[in-house]
């Protein structure tokens, strides 16, 4: 399995586009209200990377895929596709996931969010998410293994009586959008390998009310809940540093 360590000049450059990724984000947030569809959000992403941060939209053709975001609503996991049908309701939780290309690097980070005035468990599960994602970053320093960003996921989601989806993990990123190591959301601390400094990837649990359990629907992209319960997720890109890591896609007062 080889790993690629990214210099200082690099990291910069995955700055740079995480900085990008984090500012789609932080576009849309405003447009994210009951009465807008999801393709048009997407059409608002789109714009914005291409003629606003003169970047490039990486999902665009991705192994297929035709949309610049993937939204994900109530009981979809992950991979959800944007339509200009589906419009967003008064209580649903969404996930916008977006990567841009900048240079040739890629910045790749989600986030949810609440539209409109939803049940309190939804909001629950959401926060919790986002918590889980926290405990996993901070469980990264050089020395560390990579299990042990799963299992601090793991503990505070099981915690809060919810489930790890287990089908799909975070992953490394650079020049390439998907590459080595997997970083599962999930699993016993101190196993596979060790973390070092320069090394660039994703971590992005995807954490359900009910069981772990998925399935794929018939476009062969979008994953929901087996069990029809929702499902949240949120994504950074990080870099391991010298004594710990940083959030190369991190969202302007995202911790005020």
């Amino acid at each position: 399995m080889k790993i690629s360590i990214k210099s200082a000049e690099e990291i910069k450059k995955m700055r740079i586009a995480g900085k990008l990724a984090a500012e789609v984000l932080e576009m849309i947030t405003p447009h994210v209200v009951p009465g807008i569809s999801t393709g048009e959000l997407d059409k608002l992403c789109h714009e914005f990377i291409v003629n606003v941060q003169n970047a490039i939209p990486a999902n665009v053709g991705y192994n297929g895929f035709e949309k610049t975001i993937c939204s994900s609503i109530n009981q979809v996991i992950c991979h959800g596709i944007p339509n200009n049908e589906r419009v967003l309701k008064d209580g649903d939780i969404l996930n916008i996931d977006v990567t841009v290309i900048k240079d040739g690097w890629h910045g790749d980070t989600s986030k949810m969010f609440l539209v409109g005035k939803c049940a309190p468990h939804n909001q629950r599960l959401v926060k919790v998410t986002q918590e889980c994602l926290y405990k996993g970053m901070e469980a990264v320093k050089p020395g560390a293994y990579i299990s042990d960003i799963g299992n601090a996921i793991q503990k505070h989601a099981e915690k809060n009586y919810y489930s790890v989806v287990e089908e799909y993990c975070g992953h490394g990123i650079g020049t390439v959008y998907h590459e080595e190591p997997q970083v599962l959301h999930y699993g016993k601390p101190g196993k596979g390998i060790q973390l070092k400094e320069g090394m660039c990837f994703t971590i992005e649990p995807m954490i359900n009310q009910g069981t772990k359990y998925c399935k794929t629907l018939k476009d062969g992209w979008t994953v929901e809940t087996k069990d029809g319960r929702n499902s949240a997720q949120w994504e950074h890109t990080i870099a391991v540093t010298s004594d710990g890591f940083e959030i190369l896609t991190k969202r302007n007062n995202e911790f005020e």
